[in-house]
């Protein structure tokens, strides 16, 4: 009609995009009760689930998902690898770890190496929300079961400063962990993609920062510091 004011169309709202995920687990049932979780969470889908390290990268290079959680205990590539090289390669998928382990040495050396975040396998579904979350907006996220504060000062009693495997490096401390899971060198070069000899070398290393001169004596000392992965 002639001089009526143009009349206004509402449009419908853009659905606000999904967040990708890639689970990396070993466990077949791990994964699919991550992967339901994480499904469950409005926004959030699962784009792929692996069950090696490698095949973790190579997704995550394929897909770029925005987040990638992974296993700790990865057999064919240690995690922290994984993330070492997603980062060098300036890929924009943000890593995290989720492990049964909650040792202050384990969880700093996650953490340095770039992830986003450290979840135990303990953790609720409100928990795994708000990591998620915190995740999307940059944040880093530490489950809220390990005390963050004592990441970086004394716990228990211990001064950190004394204690003897605050003096091992990260590649030390990465050598020391796969050893005491009875992982043997030359599998823990390719998982660090070292090369033997230089295996031999941070094991000297550490085992003389540690002053324990056998790989029984270094088992012995990661079960009475919980640090040793006795599920196998």
């Amino acid at each position: 009609m002639p001089g009526s004011a143009p009349q206004s169309v509402a449009l419908p709202l853009a659905e606000p995009r999904s967040i990708e995920i890639l689970l990396a687990d070993e466990l077949t049932l791990v994964r699919e009760g991550f992967a339901a979780l994480c499904n469950s969470i409005p926004r959030f889908h699962v784009v792929a689930q692996v069950g090696s390290a490698s095949a973790a990268l190579s997704e995550i290079r394929r897909l770029q998902p925005a987040i990638a959680l992974l296993d700790l205990g990865l057999s064919d590539l240690a995690a922290t690898e994984v993330i070492r090289r997603v980062r060098e390669e300036g890929l924009r998928t943000r890593c995290a770890v989720f492990s049964v382990r909650k040792d202050r040495k384990t969880v700093l050396e996650v953490l340095r190496t770039g992830a986003c975040g450290y979840l135990l396998k303990s953790s609720s579904c409100e928990q795994m929300a708000e990591a998620l979350s915190q995740f999307t907006q940059g944040g880093i996220y530490v489950s809220p079961q390990i005390e963050v504060m004592s990441l970086f000062g004394e716990s228990n009693g211990r001064n950190h400063a004394e204690d003897p495997l605050e003096s091992l490096s990260s590649r030390e401390f990465q050598v020391f962990s796969l050893l005491v899971d009875g992982v043997r060198a030359k599998e823990i070069a390719a998982r660090l993609s070292l090369s033997p000899k230089t295996v031999d070398t941070y094991r000297s290393s550490l085992m003389r920062k540690l002053d324990i001169h056998d790989v029984a004596g270094l088992v012995k000392f990661a079960i009475r510091r919980d640090l040793a992965d006795l599920r196998a």
